[in-house]
C-alpha cells in the first residue's frame, strides 16, 4: 500500500477506507457459519436474552484483536515470528501445531456451512464444496492481499443480509428492552449457550491473521501514530460490525422461533430456514439465510487459510507474502492449498457434519488459554513498556480475557461431563 498519511483525519473518507480492512475482514470471518447456528439457536430457546452478552462481547473482541495490531504495527512481525524471536523454536512449532489442528477443524466448519446452503438448494454437497474450494485456490494463487481483501470484505458483506432480516421479523422493542434486565440465567442449557458464544469470540486463527495482514496490506509505509489509529479504527468497527449481525440473528429467531416456544435443534442453515419459512416465507427465510451463510462460511474460510500458512511459514521462516508470487512462496501457497483441500475433503466424506461440527467448537474452547496466553506474554515482552498496556486498560484487558477463558474452559467441562465412554 503507498498510501502515506502525516495526519490521520477520521473527516477523510478516502483515507479511512484506504487505511481499513485486516479488523474488518477478520471480525466478518469471526461470525462463520458455527457462530451463525450458535445466535440462532440462542434466540430460538431464550429469546433475546443474550442480547446483552452479546454487546458486552464487543469490547472483548476489539481489546484482544487491538493487541494483535498493536504488536504487527510496532515489531513488523507476524505471531509466529513473534512467538519464535520471544519464546524459541519449540514455543513456536507448538503454536503452529495448535493453529493448524484449530484452522483444520475451522475449515471443517465452514465447509459445512458451504454445503448446508447447497443442500438447501438442492445442490450436492460434493458440488458446492468443490466449486468452492476451487474458487478459493484460484484466488489465493492469483492474488496480492490488496486483492484478495477487497473480496473477501466483498463476499463478508453478505452477512449483513442478516440485519434487514432481523426487521422482516418485526421484534417487539419494549421486549428487547425488557430483556436486558433478565439476561443472566442459571439455567443449564443457557449457561451451554453462554458458553458457547463467549468461547468462540476469539478464534486462534484471528489473531494470526490480523497481524500478518497488517503487515502483508503495507501499514509500514505510515507514520507509526497514524498506523495505531487507523488499526484501532478499523478494528472497532469490525467488532461493531459482526456482533451487530450476531445481535441481528437472534433477534430474528428470537422473534419467531422463540417467542412460538420452539424448542428442536438448529444444527445447520437448512434447520434455520425450515424453521422461519412460516414466519418470515420461503424468500427470506432461503434466500437471505442461504447468501449470509455462504458469506460467513467463504469469508472465514480467506482468512482461516490465509492465517494457518502465514503462521506455519513464519515458524519455519518460508517466504509467505500474498505479495509475492507462488514460485517465490512455494511452502505458504502450499500450505493454505493443502487447507482447504483438506477441509473440503473431511466435510464431503464425513457421515456426521452435525458431530465434526460440535467437535470443533470443543476444540477451539480448549485451544483459548494457550492462544490468549502467547497473545499477553507476547505484548508484555515483544513491546517496549511505553507500547505497552498500562493502568485501567491493562486491568480490563485482562479480567475480560479471563472470562473468555473461563467460558471456554466450561464448554470442555460440560462436554466431558455429558459423554458417553
Amino acid at each position: 500500500m503507498n498510501v502515506k498519511v502525516n495526519k490521520f483525519r477520521f473527516g477523510s473518507l478516502a483515507t479511512i477506507f484506504a487505511l481499513v480492512g485486516p479488523g474488518i475482514v477478520v471480525m466478518l470471518a469471526d461470525t462463520d457459519a458455527g457462530s451463525v447456528i450458535t445466535a440462532a439457536q440462542s434466540g430460538a430457546t431464550f429469546k433475546y436474552q443474550l442480547i446483552a452478552s452479546q454487546i458486552l462481547l464487543i469490547p472483548i473482541l476489539y481489546l484482544v484483536q487491538e493487541m494483535t495490531a498493536r504488536l504487527g504495527i510496532y515489531t513488523q512481525k507476524g505471531h509466529g515470528a513473534l512467538i519464535l524471536q520471544t519464546f524459541g523454536r519449540k514455543w513456536a512449532v507448538f503454536s503452529a501445531i495448535t493453529l493448524f489442528v484449530a484452522c483444520v477443524g475451522a475449515l471443517i466448519t465452514e465447509f459445512a456451512g458451504v454445503s448446508g446452503v447447497g443442500n438447501l438448494l438442492g445442490i450436492p454437497s460434493w458440488l458446492s464444496i468443490g466449486a468452492s474450494s476451487i474458487a478459493l485456490s484460484i484466488l489465493i494463487l492469483v492474488g496480492r492481499y490488496r486483492r484478495v481483501e477487497k473480496i473477501g470484505i466483498a463476499i463478508g458483506a453478505l452477512e449483513l443480509l442478516f440485519i434487514p432480516a432481523a426487521i422482516f421479523a418485526h421484534p417487539k422493542v419494549g421486549e428487547i428492552t425488557n430483556s436486558f434486565a433478565h439476561s443472566f440465567s442459571t439455567n443449564t442449557d443457557y449457561l451451554k449457550l453462554l458458553a458457547a458464544n463467549v468461547g468462540a469470540v476469539i478464534m486462534p486463527w484471528m489473531i494470526f491473521y490480523q497481524q500478518e495482514a497488517i503487515i502483508d496490506k503495507g501499514r509500514r509505509n505510515l507514520q507509526i501514530r497514524s498506523a495505531i489509529k487507523s488499526a484501532r479504527f478499523d478494528t472497532a468497527l469490525g467488532a461493531v460490525i459482526t456482533q451487530l449481525v450476531m445481535i441481528s440473528i437472534l433477534i430474528v429467531t428470537g422473534a419467531t422461533l422463540g417467542k412460538a416456544g420452539f424448542h428442536s435443534e438448529l444444527n445447520n442453515v437448512g434447520d434455520i430456514s425450515n424453521a422461519l419459512k412460516p414466519f418470515l416465507g420461503e424468500n427470506i427465510a432461503v434466500v437471505v439465510f442461504g447468501l449470509g451463510m455462504i458469506g460467513a462460511s467463504l469469508v472465514a474460510t480467506i482468512v482461516v487459510t490465509l492465517a494457518g500458512a502465514w503462521g506455519i511459514s513464519e515458524v519455519f521462516s518460508w517466504p509467505h507474502s500474498l505479495n509475492d508470487k507462488p514460485r517465490k512462496a512455494v511452502g505458504f501457497y502450499a500450505l493454505a492449498i493443502c487447507g482447504i483441500l483438506i477441509g473440503a475433503f473431511l466435510v464431503i466424506f464425513s457421515p456426521n457434519l452435525v458431530k465434526l461440527s460440535i467437535d470443533v467448537e470443543v476444540l477451539n474452547a480448549a485451544l483459548l488459554p494457550i492462544v490468549l496466553g502467547f497473545l499477553l506474554a507476547l505484548e508484555k515482552k515483544a513491546l517496549k513498556p511505553e507500547h505497552q498496556m498500562k493502568g485501567l486498560r491493562k486491568v480490563i484487558t485482562y479480567l475480560l480475557t479471563g472470562l473468555v477463558i473461563t467460558f471456554g474452559l466450561y464448554i470442555i467441562v460440560q462436554t466431558f461431563a455429558n459423554f458417553k465412554f
